[in-house]
């Protein structure tokens, strides 16, 4: 039925304009961020078919969640709609050297964190589908959305599609303790792992080179493809993008990308969300390649969704050339 289906909380994001700071500005530019629903919406823009799975209040907030994600072609009929909760919230204060980029969430009651294990009707979702999605956000937000996680992940093995999880390990939701436990019952069940240096040694106590890092996932959970993105950061507005990926013993590199900073969010999102687009349609080598593509390019675009097209991405790939084009 769908190439992707992810599954995950996703929320209102308030930016006040021209780097205000929050207690200056009168007025918030108003977008929605979520890492999966950015997937989701990532890969719908790509040319896949999606969908996203969630549970919104009813009410005006929580439809203009779903409406923004079918805005983008993202298939929203899953979604479990809900009187109680609300849609949470974060702010984000953009910085220039030398404040730093600030970010606060109100995420405490939302909707999304009410989940639990056997609302959602995986059996029909999953059958047809190519690869299912989520990230350690979700399990974090309460022990139903964690049981719900290991659901789901469950039903899309025995149903034999791929998965895909990004660790995306969030201190301000739970403990690096809590989420190693939560996180050894879904790897081991896990097709594509994607994460950073910092989470994999923050939860999971894996030290080393990047190759060593992703050489761990193999060696104590079988995981056959996993993932590293590598941000470096110069300074608030200027960095740098690349990944590696480790796959059946063989280690992928891609060229390191120089970037101006727009707005970070949702570069990791993109990234993997290039990296499901490449590896469903050619293998993993095209899926590095299109994944850091997809990542540079979003740090030039504001909102934690990308804006981009197949073509954007071909253009980027064919040319890495930032000349006008006429």
């Amino acid at each position: 039925m769908y190439d992707v289906v992810a599954l995950g909380e996703a929320m209102l994001r308030l930016v006040p304009p021209n780097y205000q700071r929050l207690e200056q500005t009168t007025s918030f530019n108003v977008t929605i961020g979520g890492a999966e629903l950015s997937v989701a919406a990532n890969v719908s823009r790509l040319g896949l078919r999606s969908a996203w799975v969630s549970k919104l209040p009813t009410n005006p907030m929580g439809r203009m969640i779903a409406n923004k994600a079918r805005e983008h072609g993202v298939d929203t009929s899953h979604i479990v709609w809900t009187k109680e909760g609300r849609a949470g919230l974060y702010f984000v204060e953009f910085g220039s050297t030398p404040r730093a980029t600030s970010v606060i969430y109100d995420r405490g009651g939302a909707a999304a964190s009410m989940l639990g294990p056997g609302e959602i009707k995986w059996d029909e979702i999953l059958k047809g589908t190519r690869l299912f999605h989520t990230s350690g956000i979700t399990p974090a937000l309460s022990q139903g959305c964690r049981e719900a996680t290991v659901e789901v992940i469950e039903k899309a093995r025995a149903a034999g599609c791929k998965t895909s999880f990004d660790l995306n390990y969030r201190a301000k939701l739970w403990s690096a303790a809590d989420a190693k436990a939560c996180f050894e019952r879904i790897l081991d069940k896990v097709d594509i792992v994607i994460t950073t240096q910092f989470d994999a040694e923050e939860v999971l106590g894996y030290t080393g080179e990047y190759e060593d890092i992703a050489k761990q996932f193999s060696d104590n959970f079988g995981t056959p493809i996993v993932a590293i993105t590598l941000r470096g950061v110069k300074t608030v507005l200027t960095g740098t993008w690349t990944s590696l990926v480790y796959a059946e013993g063989k280690v992928y590199r891609d060229d390191v990308a120089e970037i101006e900073i727009v707005d970070r969010f949702g570069a990791g999102d993109s990234f993997t969300a290039g990296f499901i687009y490449g590896y469903l349609n050619e293998g993993v080598e095209q899926g590095l390649r299109i994944g850091d593509a997809m990542a540079a390019i979003k740090h030039s675009i504001p909102g934690d969704i990308n804006w981009i097209t197949m073509e954007d991405v071909q253009k980027f790939l064919e040319s890495k050339d930032f000349r006008v084009q006429r």
